[in-house]
């Protein structure tokens, strides 16, 4: 969400829970759908759920696709990341010390269907976006994922050639890469129990 906004010129404001007893204590939690964040507050809107937020702001600021076929196979590609994301997660918070060898023997596998799509989508050139000329949403999804992966496996895109070229055309866009050059970025830690 933080990448969509920097890359789109916007600016928003931040409150970030600070530790976990000001997570439970109070109605915060309660106060939340699902009792659980992100929240996005827009003026009179107020969404949960990091994909429902996503997919509005992909909406609010022409991050989509340009008709229902195409925001229909956009959601399709960022249901994939989620799936991606939701194996990455579970090796994070749950499995990480007995795990992350066969999670990191796993990425090849995981990962070129991304760079199958790219294929699809951009007929196998080293230009565009993961649905083609116009960056979309799912983009910034799959962007932020490929930078936590190449964190936990630096070489994990060395086997997948547009999509490494992928991963430095988007995050080279000027004002995402101001961002993800910034505090704002660096000093976020990448996962809520540090490890990475």
């Amino acid at each position: 969400m933080r990448m969509l906004l920097a890359d789109q010129g916007q600016t928003w404001e931040e409150e970030e829970v600070k530790n976990i007893d000001q997570w439970f204590s109070g109605d915060l939690k309660d106060a939340c759908v699902f009792g659980q964040l992100p929240k996005l507050q827009d003026g009179d809107l107020v969404l949960f759920q990091s994909n429902a937020i996503l997919r509005y702001l992909g909406r609010k600021f022409g991050s989509y696709g340009k008709d229902i076929i195409a925001d229909g196979e956009v959601d399709m590609i960022n249901d994939g990341v989620e799936d991606l994301r939701m194996k990455y997660g579970t090796l994070i918070y749950k499995n990480y010390e007995t795990g992350k060898a066969d999670f990191i023997k796993s990425l090849p596998d995981e990962l070129k269907w991304f760079e199958r799509l790219l294929k699809r989508f951009n007929k196998g050139q080293s230009a565009g976006f993961i649905h083609g000329e116009k960056i979309c949403y799912a983009d910034y999804n799959l962007t932020d994922l490929l930078g936590n992966l190449q964190t936990l496996a630096p070489s994990c895109l060395e086997g997948q050639p547009l999509l490494k070229a992928y991963y430095q055309r988007v995050t080279s866009r000027p004002a995402l890469s101001k961002y993800l050059q910034s505090d704002a970025h660096t000093k976020r830690p990448i996962n809520g129990n540090g490890k990475q």
